[in-house]
């Protein structure tokens, strides 16, 4: 990771603007062109320094819901779950911990009963219990990690 890449990370933690031409108006602002910024972006994704690029949208506003989800999987059982529960287009942030309920996911969702019909697919798809555990409140953390 260079200098380019560490201001790119650190500027678009903070958003993207919305404009014609987002790209271009981050290459100004961190002294590139446009195909550069987004051929490290593409870059960074590829070898795995991002996971992720993309917005964050909320559900709730646009008519539709999310929901934080976990399941209790024997270890034998995990990767054929994981792969099941990962087929469905609803399906983020899946991953393992190491507690009773290891696998856990959200769900998001274009209509609120969308979740419950996701949730009921995967139970019997996998016969394996889904707990449903969606927001009570919601807290806005403006989280930024300067690199």
């Amino acid at each position: 990771m260079d200098n380019l890449d560490k201001q790119l990370l650190n500027l678009l933690q903070k958003g993207l603007p919305i404009c014609e031409q987002p790209f271009a108006q981050v290459a100004e602002q961190v002294g590139s062109d446009e195909a550069t910024v987004i051929a490290r972006l593409e870059d960074m994704l590829e070898c795995g320094l991002l996971s992720r690029f993309g917005p964050m949208f909320d559900a709730a506003c646009w008519g539709g819901d999310f929901t934080l989800a976990a399941m209790e999987i024997p270890q034998h059982d995990f990767e054929m779950v994981n792969e099941i529960v990962n087929s469905f287009e609803q399906i983020a942030h899946n991953y393992e911990r190491a507690h009773r309920l290891n696998m856990w996911f959200v769900i998001g969702t274009e209509t609120a009963q969308e979740i419950f019909d996701v949730i009921a697919q995967i139970e019997q798809k996998t016969g394996y219990k889904v707990y449903n555990m969606p927001k009570e409140k919601e807290f806005f953390v403006g989280l930024y990690l300067p690199v």
